[in-house]
């Protein structure tokens, strides 16, 4: 199985929730509203349109108006309704899962575009991931005439800025985007200036869990954790055990190499496995530092690894649970 970083592994995932992880910290309630809500920028912008832009794929764009928008991933909903356009949202992919954009219809599931549904809509702009999918699809989207801006993919805490301004650049709202860019990044900055200082940095693997599939992987260097757990002040486990793909089955032997302090998952992820009882069942878990400590760190599916106006909650999440209360 291949999870191409952290635009895609968000794409495959469903829904948000939070499990109970025992004796583990609970997820900051700042993060769990944050996974819930987007907030806007003060004042709508208002799009100054037509506007050409270059496409991720290569391709410019001409976009003549912006008043019925399909974004195709949660992540790029999450811009657009922080940009202050959410209004001119007309559809959401299954990952867009915070309160606003919760009553849109749903046209994609993960990688499942259906360009009947889309087209049906009658879009301006379609938003799209370099991985959405099938081409057959967005394809038909191109063939109707609409344009389609792919957005270069969510990696790392780099990536945060140029998504934002690229879909605030189609949108005709390029100010707004430089003001967003700005407060996420400043965000971000003051969550990282609080991280502990520690000589140890403690080691997390990411562990992409689906009980209900029989799917155990540990996240590699492609993962698209590292980043997120590097601003956080620890090493990625996995990555630095050698794993150098995006993910690897689980296996007792991978484990132990990785020899995790902590163990990072996705809120959903834990549940399908039964929770921290079920997760140190998996074979090789009981046996790292993290398993025998029962150290987890659990955050919601829909924006662990969105790389956008978030992060910097998901980021304070992190720490707060890695940390405790330590200073």
């Amino acid at each position: 199985m291949r999870v191409r970083g952290a635009g895609a592994l968000l794409a495959v995932l469903v829904v948000t929730g939070c499990a109970s992880s025992g004796g583990t910290p609970e997820p900051a309630t700042n993060t769990r509203a944050a996974a819930d809500h987007v907030e806007p920028l003060a004042g709508p912008p208002e799009p100054q349109l037509p506007v050409t832009v270059r496409s991720a794929d290569g391709h410019d764009v001409t976009v003549q108006d912006a008043e019925r928008v399909v974004p195709l991933s949660g992540s790029l909903s999450e811009i657009v309704f922080t940009l202050g356009l959410g209004d001119r949202v007309v559809a959401r992919d299954i990952t867009a899962t915070f309160a606003q954009a919760e009553k849109l219809p749903v046209v994609t599931r993960n990688h499942d575009v259906s360009a009947e549904s889309v087209l049906s809509l009658k879009p301006d702009l379609v938003l799209a991931e370099a991985t959405t999918g099938p081409a057959e699809a967005m394809g038909q989207i191109r063939d109707a005439g609409v344009p389609v801006l792919v957005v270069g993919p969510a990696r790392g805490l780099d990536d945060v800025g140029p998504r934002i301004r690229a879909v605030a650049g189609a949108l005709g709202v390029p100010a707004a985007g430089r003001e967003l860019t700005k407060r996420s990044e400043d965000r971000i900055a003051a969550v990282r200036a609080d991280v502990p200082k520690r000589t140890d940095a403690p080691r997390v693997a990411f562990l992409y869990l689906r009980g209900s599939a029989s799917v155990y992987l540990i996240g590699g260097r492609g993962s698209g954790a590292t980043s997120l757990l590097e601003a956080a002040g620890a090493v990625d486990a996995g990555a630095a055990s050698g794993l150098k793909k995006d993910f690897t089955a689980i296996t007792t032997e991978a484990l132990a190499r990785a020899a995790p302090d902590a163990i990072l998952v996705m809120s959903k992820g834990l549940e399908s496995v039964g929770g921290v009882d079920g997760l140190v069942e998996i074979p090789g878990v009981a046996q790292t530092p993290a398993g025998m400590d029962r150290r987890i760190v659990s955050i919601e599916d829909g924006v662990l690894l969105n790389y956008g106006p978030r992060t910097d909650a998901v980021l304070r999440s992190v720490v707060g649970q890695l940390y405790g209360d330590e200073k």
